[in-house]
């Protein structure tokens, strides 16, 4: 199995492309990361941004590491991004997402991706306005994919996130947004499972499991982000953690059984700003050496 790291353990702490690389190489013995946005704005002015990305894919090359995707972080997160109920916010956010793509190919990178949008409560609790929504979402998925592929970027990854004004946010849904994406895109769009998010059990039930979702959905499954998580939260914690009750050596039989051991599974923490970077440093170390245990 392939075990790598999402880049948001270093967010404020370790932004600069030799000091992370450095880390993921000699501390946490992985040489597969996925960049995460919060470390480089798309929207940044040049010559920063060309420049900054630059960085990203000489420190790669330096430490021996291969960088899988870039992918939306907290920052994007925090807008309602191709969702925005307002036109101008979603052509905002279609050209943030061109530029992400065209960094994305800068970093030598084949895939980009993350949540792609949130519909606001009024537009949410209107049929209509939410089947709009959702049509334009495809065909903008559809632009960004003949984006990726003149630029050489050959897969998007969408993420599925366990709120219901978001797209996707149900097996079902995925299900249809990946049929209705077949034949329209240019480059596979596929999907991204965060663990935690699949395991959220006040949106999915008591009884809701990872496997639930990996019948279903193994042909378009892409990738996997882990935390560590009480099921209750969405707190991506890593290991050890009070609390914390995500079985990895559970979820590397279930990749098996599936047929989805070739999917990498990308480690992703968030730690509070306020955390010692000590602390931060021990628990990221931890984590990976938890997690390597049974997926690579």
């Amino acid at each position: 199995m392939r075990l790598g790291i999402n880049l948001s353990f270093a967010v404020k702490r370790w932004p600069e492309p030799q000091v992370w690389a450095g880390f993921v190489r000699e501390k946490l013995e992985l040489d597969l990361v996925q960049f995460t946005f919060d470390l480089l704005d798309p929207l940044s002015p040049e010559p920063m941004a060309n420049s900054m990305a630059k960085k990203v894919r000489e420190a790669a090359d330096d430490w021996g590491i291969h960088i899988h995707s870039t992918f939306t972080g907290l920052a994007e997160y925090s807008f309602n991004s191709l969702l925005h109920p307002d036109p101008e916010g979603r052509r905002i956010a279609l050209e943030w997402w061109k530029r992400a793509i065209e960094l994305t190919a800068a970093m030598g990178c084949k895939a980009t991706g993350g949540a792609v949008g949130a519909m606001s409560v009024e537009d949410a609790a209107d049929s209509a306005k939410e089947a709009k929504l959702y049509d334009q979402l495809l065909d903008a998925l559809e632009e960004l994919a003949r984006v990726s592929s003149a630029v050489g970027v050959d897969t998007f990854l969408v993420e599925i996130t366990p709120v219901p004004r978001e797209i996707p946010h149900t097996v079902q849904q995925a299900q249809r947004m990946m049929r209705e994406l077949e034949g329209r895109s240019e480059v596979p769009v596929r999907l991204l499972i965060d663990v935690g998010h699949a395991m959220y059990k006040p949106l999915y039930g008591s009884d809701v499991s990872v496997p639930a979702w990996l019948s279903p959905l193994s042909p378009y499954i892409e990738a996997f982000h882990l935390q560590n998580s009480d099921f209750q939260s969405d707190p991506h914690w890593g290991w050890p953690a009070p609390g914390g009750l995500f079985d990895v050596g559970e979820f590397a039989d279930q990749l098996r059984e599936a047929d989805l051991d070739r999917a990498p599974c990308f480690l992703e923490m968030v730690y509070a700003f306020e955390r010692e970077d000590d602390q931060v440093m021990a628990n990221v170390v931890s984590s990976a050496a938890h997690c390597r245990r049974f997926l690579a």
